[in-house]
């Protein structure tokens, strides 16, 4: 009998981790996808810390009108914009057990032309 969908993206996402770690030089870029928001994190696994949170629910991106991946895409320009103040300009980058299209990749695509590097 096969996995279920939760149980396949559970076993995605541990094979991502063990090779995806955020050092203090390049931390993790971590997205989490809900069905009606985005969430993405720049994370230092060596210290355990969050450096840079935001997501689709942020005041500013609230107010944004699009489809979920035009917000997506403005996720990823903000998380990209709030890392190069913080000084982080390489990030690796985390999927979560996600397919890489759709709001996933818009996400990415906004973070890569704001100039975040992964």
């Amino acid at each position: 009998m096969g996995l279920s969908k939760i149980q396949r993206k559970s076993r995605i996402r541990k094979r991502i981790r063990k090779v995806s770690f955020g050092t203090e030089a390049r931390p993790r870029l971590s997205i989490f996808r809900s069905n009606s928001e985005i969430y993405a994190q720049i994370i230092n696994d060596t210290e355990g810390k969050t450096l840079i949170a935001v997501s689709s629910r942020d005041k500013e991106l609230a107010k944004e009108k699009g489809t979920k991946t035009e917000i997506a895409t403005l996720v990823g320009k903000a998380v990209a914009e709030k890392a190069k103040k913080a000084g982080i300009g390489k990030v690796a980058f985390d999927r979560g057990g996600n397919l890489y299209h759709g709001r996933v990749k818009a996400l990415a695509d906004g973070a890569r032309e704001a100039g975040l590097e992964f």
